[in-house]
């Protein structure tokens, strides 16, 4: 039996030939995909943020090939209602009972598609289940199999007729990972792939092989629960998130759950690295897409069209790191 904090070597080359399938559906930007294998690790939740046309779905459909998970998707729009979302009950007229009916939320893998363009109500029924793996229908908690992993999107450009997450839902993401436009040799391969005899616009994920049960994803995760944090590195990391507090150019700093976060993240990247102890270079690794969603900043520089990644960067360069 593998010791907490330990992968198998069978383990880990399972890993890396999961971040290997991904990327045959999910061409380049790997470090896209890392930051997507680190919170299915860490058992997390993450918010993908990319103009349309990415890959976002592509990439989540291409996980869950890999993994043989269970798929659904919600389209988030302003009509959507939170039953639409986690369920409801159907009276059934023939035997005078109600039948609970289950949303899309039973499932492995969960994309919440433009998240933002549904009310905070309806993006509130998400909560439970990020949280606690269960949604209460009728009064009734129903718990999901394990495991699960919401992965929500948002665009960050068309800002009319959408409804942004409050900052309680923003911190129940472990991640919030951006997407960029790929460089002109990964567009010609993603091009070339989505049009060589292929009709329409279907998203085809036939080349993924499965690499991982979802038994595997879960002796997983509890490996990376597992994995050593030395007290001085959990210092590092405290004294990092303290600082988004104490910044002049941040108005609201990250709470304890950012570092809550940067931790479970961190071992999660130890564990791709082939290690079962964390180092500052793993805690830098994931800093900023543990805190980026976690902090406000002040108005004159979001007058000066800074983003949070300035900031956290400086805040890294300037945090001393314990010595190895």
């Amino acid at each position: 039996m593998t010791e907490p904090g330990q992968a198998s070597a069978e383990l880990q080359q399972r890993i890396a030939s999961l971040r290997a399938e991904i990327g045959r559906a999910f061409i380049g930007q790997s470090r896209v995909i890392d930051g997507i294998v680190i919170a299915l690790l860490a058992g997390g939740h993450v918010l993908l943020e990319g103009v349309p046309g990415l890959g976002k779905t592509l990439l989540v459909k291409a996980m869950s090939r890999a993994i043989g998970g269970d798929f659904a998707r919600i389209q988030f729009t302003p009509d959507l209602m939170p039953s639409d979302v986690s369920g409801h009950a159907v009276y059934e007229p023939k035997t005078e009972t109600f039948r609970i009916r289950r949303g899309p939320v039973f499932t492995n893998l969960l994309l919440a598609d433009e998240i933002n363009r549904a009310p905070a109500k309806t993006q509130a029924a998400l909560l439970e289940v990020m949280q606690e793996n269960q949604v209460t229908i009728e009064g009734r908690a129903h718990a999901l199999k394990p495991p699960f992993m919401a992965v929500a999107t948002q665009n960050p450009v068309e800002h009319e007729g959408t409804y942004p997450l409050p900052e309680a839902q923003l911190d129940r993401f472990l991640l919030k990972v951006l997407i960029d436009y790929p460089d002109a040799e990964d567009e010609m391969r993603i091009v070339a792939a989505a049009t060589g005899d292929r009709v329409g616009d279907a998203l085809y994920v036939d080349g993924v092989n499965t690499v991982m049960t979802l038994d595997d994803v879960i002796e997983a995760q509890k490996i990376v629960a597992g994995v050593r944090v030395d007290p001085s590195v959990l210092d590092y990391v405290i004294r990092i998130t303290r600082e988004t507090r104490d910044s002049s150019g941040i108005r609201m700093g990250a709470g304890p759950r950012g570092s809550i976060s940067i931790v479970r993240a961190a071992r999660a990247s130890a564990v791709l690295e082939g290690r079962n102890f964390v180092t500052p270079d793993d805690v830098r690794n994931v800093a900023i897409e543990a805190l980026r969603h976690r902090i406000a900043l002040a108005p004159e520089l979001e007058i000066e069209s800074y983003h949070p990644d300035d900031i956290l960067k400086d805040i890294l360069g300037n945090v001393p790191a314990p010595r190895q």
